[in-house]
């Protein structure tokens, strides 16, 4: 019978701190404690059961939130019986500031990576503006938000962070704004992002970014017809030309951010265990991972410490705590 704390410690680990259970295994054994790795499996995915219910709660709260940012990882999935992996990944992966939570959801493995039968956002209406780099705009997000500046439903911003790729094309000229000036814009407009900056500070960032954007469309404009049109460089040009108006969206709504690093940051540690843990043992694995790296990340970002709410909250469970009070549960109101 394994206690909250052993269980804590296994989870906390494997989903972050990069200990696949294999060498977890090996560890207790040097102590002479003798716990198979299957068993430690069966117990993550009794732990993920009982706290299902909290990570769909993290989502919910997180698509409530006034400003959603949204990225994605894959992460392969073991195909039993042919010795090989798919590729799956976790599909659009909010997060949000209010209050500040991550919250991952499995995306099952696909054909096209265009297909997201869960879709995360298919909540998202009460939110004002997501966020998405341009490789990861996806029918899930695009389909729930607005391309235009309307009131109905949430609204699209680009993440400058991810043009910034193509912001100095090969062999052009050295006049026009070269490749930081994607950066500057991120750094100038973050102020304003603020609620307690003073509007002369958001305009002032404002004021900066604006001629920055206009030289970076203007470069663009001007690179895309002496580049192959089947080059890597000019599909991302064609994607933020296209779509201008999302990302010059930061320079005239003080609520959004110019790019998506929020979430890009509180994922990282996801794609870090990549390199220990190269894929999920099956599907059910993959939502496992999901589950559980969703709270211990949320609880991060609220600077609680993921051991002791975890902890905690399996031993409320065990105590059959009501689901009536779940918020009591979240890591962002977590006393120890």
């Amino acid at each position: 019978m394994p206690t909250e704390v052993l269980l804590a410690q296994i989870a906390i680990s494997k989903y972050a701190d990069d200990l696949p259970l294999f060498l977890q295994e090996r560890i207790y054994a040097r102590d002479r404690v003798e716990i198979d790795r299957r068993q430690m499996a069966q117990w993550m995915g009794r732990v993920s059961f009982e706290l299902e219910i909290l990570a769909a709660h993290v989502m919910g709260e997180a698509l409530k939130g006034p400003r959603v940012f949204s990225d994605e990882t894959s992460l392969p999935t073991l195909a039993p019986g042919t010795g090989a992996v798919k590729k799956a990944g976790s599909g659009p992966m909010p997060a949000t500031t209010a209050p500040l939570a991550v919250a991952g959801r499995p995306w099952l493995p696909t054909a096209s990576r265009t297909a997201d039968p869960e879709n995360a956002f298919a909540d998202i209406s009460a939110v004002t503006a997501a966020f998405c780099r341009w490789t990861d705009m996806l029918p899930a997000i695009s389909s729930s938000a607005r391309m235009d500046g309307g009131n109905d439903g949430p609204r699209l911003a680009g993440c400058w962070a991810g043009a910034s790729i193509s912001s100095t094309p090969p062999g052009t000229a050295r006049s026009p704004p070269p490749r930081s000036d994607a950066w500057l814009i991120c750094g100038s407009s973050r102020p304003k992002c603020a609620a307690n900056v003073p509007k002369r500070v958001r305009r002032r960032g404002q004021a900066i970014s604006a001629p920055i954007v206009t030289g970076l469309f203007t470069l663009w404009q001007q690179t895309l017809p002496r580049i192959s049109g089947k080059s890597k460089l000019a599909e991302p040009i064609r994607y933020a030309i296209a779509r201008r108006e999302i990302f010059e969206r930061f320079l005239t709504d003080s609520l959004i951010e110019p790019d998506s690093n929020i979430v890009e940051r509180a994922i990282r540690p996801q794609t870090i265990i990549h390199k220990n843990i190269l894929f999920a043992g099956s599907d059910g694995d993959g939502r496992t991972w999901a589950i559980i790296a969703t709270l211990l990340q949320t609880s991060r970002m609220n600077n609680v410490d993921p051991a002791a709410w975890l902890t905690q909250t399996l031993g409320r469970i065990a105590n059959q705590w009501s689901s009536a009070e779940i918020d009591a549960l979240m890591p962002w109101n977590h006393r120890p």
